[in-house]
């Protein structure tokens, strides 16, 4: 992160160079609609709709830069493409000037924008062709482009290499788990490692706009990931007469008790956050150390996910218990082993936690000069 701060310059004067200058999106992109991709063969090259990555197929629409944006559904989920892909209808894609703009810079250019108010749907959001062109943008001279791209393309390389990591750290962990135990009897059940702390019913006169003290609802558990940043504020006075079982910590595992999401979970990141446990989110107390990790991977495979679809009460509301989400079946372990089953895998979920921990700065850094450097507020320097 320091050589990012070190090829960045704050602009005193805030004032932009007087070689900025503003262009229409139609003067620099031309954009394409998808095509139907359901004749297509199972290939390698991926296929995109406005939700994001549909599947693999064996034919190209184009294999250049292209910025991607959504016609329907989605309109915020754009994307750049530097490799071979294909998209749907629900998906434009672009041919690029790159005599005018480097594609990367636009790319980030067009991420400030909230497309959500140029809809022009109804019943599905949608967008146009004429309403994308009409866009109006800000652009320095291509070298400095390039230099600003270069600065945000480095912080998005780095948290792209962290998410790689934990997903190579958690296949390691999934298949020592496999390995442990697919031929075992699962006499016994999760509560041998751990013990579910059901959350705090916080009432809705104890939030507020601001604070130091957040809280933890299933709405920011996705991805095994814990998105803080988003979640609700208490004030200091409610915290502090909150019970301290509570309390959520760094490489806690969270678990979603209810609703259409169900059986997910995620890690908290390396945080100095205080953080706090809403109802209906569970949160595993360990009875050995790394234990927690056992019990998450059970229930994150395939048996422990079928086991929660099944357990789970409520036909329009599905809900799980904490006594519930402990009944869990697990093979009947001695302590001893279960400490050296735990010990084997402490070393990988303590990168995992902090690469989370990384991975939330970097994020923060880059959102942060985003804005800035697309606007002249900062500079880079060349």
């Amino acid at each position: 992160m320091e050589k990012v701060f070190d090829n960045v310059l704050r602009d005193t004067s805030l004032e932009k160079a007087n070689n900025w200058k503003e262009e229409k999106v139609e003067d620099l992109i031309e954009i394409k609609y998808g095509k139907d991709h359901k004749k297509l063969n199972e290939g390698n090259i991926p296929c995109f709709g406005s939700g994001g990555l549909m599947r693999y197929v064996d034919a190209q629409l184009y294999d250049d830069e292209s910025i991607l944006i959504p016609r329907k559904g989605s309109l915020n989920n754009i994307m750049y493409q530097n490799n071979p892909f294909w998209t749907v209808d629900t998906m434009f894609w672009s041919k690029i000037d790159k005599t005018k703009v480097f594609p990367k810079f636009l790319f980030y250019q067009l991420t400030l924008i909230d497309y959500t108010i140029l809809n022009v749907g109804s019943a599905v959001p949608s967008l146009t062709v004429s309403v994308l062109n009409d866009i109006d943008v800000t652009l320095p001279p291509l070298p400095e482009q390039k230099a600003i791209a270069n600065v945000l393309s480095s912080l998005d390389n780095k948290i792209d290499l962290l998410h790689k990591q934990n997903k190579t750290l958690e296949a390691l962990a999934k298949t020592s788990f496999r390995q442990w135990f697919d031929e075992l009897d699962f006499d016994s059940t999760i509560l041998d490692l751990i013990q579910v702390q059901n959350g705090y019913a916080f009432k809705s006169k104890d939030f507020v706009d601001v604070g130091f003290d957040r809280v933890i609802k299933i709405k920011n558990i996705s991805n095994n990931m814990i998105d803080i940043t988003a979640s609700d504020f208490i004030s200091t006075e409610v915290a502090n007469k909150t019970n301290s079982k509570f309390k959520i910590t760094t490489g806690d595992i969270l678990f979603a008790m209810t609703g259409a999401e169900i059986g997910k979970m995620g890690i908290v990141e390396t945080t100095e956050v205080n953080l706090w446990l809403n109802q209906r989110v569970g949160l595993f107390k360990e009875k050995y150390q790394g234990s927690k990790f056992l019990a998450y991977l059970c229930l994150q495979s395939d048996f422990g996910q079928d086991y929660i679809e099944h357990a789970a009460t409520g036909s329009a509301q599905p809900n799980i218990s904490s006594t519930g989400i402990e009944a869990c079946p697990f093979p009947k372990l001695s302590s001893k082993e279960i400490k050296e089953y735990s010990n084997q895998l402490l070393p990988l979920y303590k990168k995992v936690i902090f690469n989370l921990g990384e991975i939330k700065t970097l994020e923060k850094l880059r959102d942060t000069l985003l804005p800035k450097l697309m606007s002249g507020e900062v500079s880079v320097k060349q």
